[in-house]
């Protein structure tokens, strides 16, 4: 049984990496729920102290991400155009990958912009900060996935 615990702790942790960078799937909290399914083993690898550490960083890192474009694009300039803009962007833009996921974003935050009614400038300046915003979302969620797989597959070596 075991087996299969380590199977889905495995996929879900997957699943965590990829959802780190896409935007439709919850990277940090599927981690850990892989982080979790280890702890359904005979022998659970994990201190009750390290799953509530995991926690807490996952919850962070969620709402962080949450505030870190809106902040990004207030910042610079934006407004709430701006911070859709760059969403919208994103899931334009995976059709696009590699390239779509990065100018998606940025192109999608300019659009917002300049419906909102900002002039060219203040728009770039505020598409610029929605951007900047969401890679660093993107890089604290990719960090945690990463450092929470880290364990995971160290607990199983």
């Amino acid at each position: 049984m075991d087996v299969v615990f380590i199977i889905i702790g495995a996929i879900l942790m997957l699943m965590g990496i990829i959802g780190s960078i896409l935007p439709v799937l919850p990277g940090p909290p599927l981690s850990l729920v892989g982080l979790l399914f280890l702890q359904f083993q005979q022998e659970p690898p994990f201190t009750t102290n390290f799953l509530l550490f995991w926690t807490a960083i996952t919850i962070g890192v969620v709402l962080i991400d949450y505030f870190i474009p809106a902040y990004g694009t207030k910042r610079f300039g934006g407004s709430k155009y701006g911070v859709w803009g760059t969403f919208i962007g994103l899931i334009v833009g995976l059709f696009f990958a590699p390239f779509g996921i990065i100018l998606g974003p940025l192109l999608g935050a300019l659009i917002g912009e300049l419906i909102a009614g900002k002039n060219s400038k203040q728009a770039f300046k505020a598409a610029v900060g929605s951007f900047v915003g969401f890679l660093l979302g993107t890089l604290l969620k990719l960090c945690a996935c990463l450092v929470m797989t880290y364990y995971f597959v160290d607990a199983l070596l």
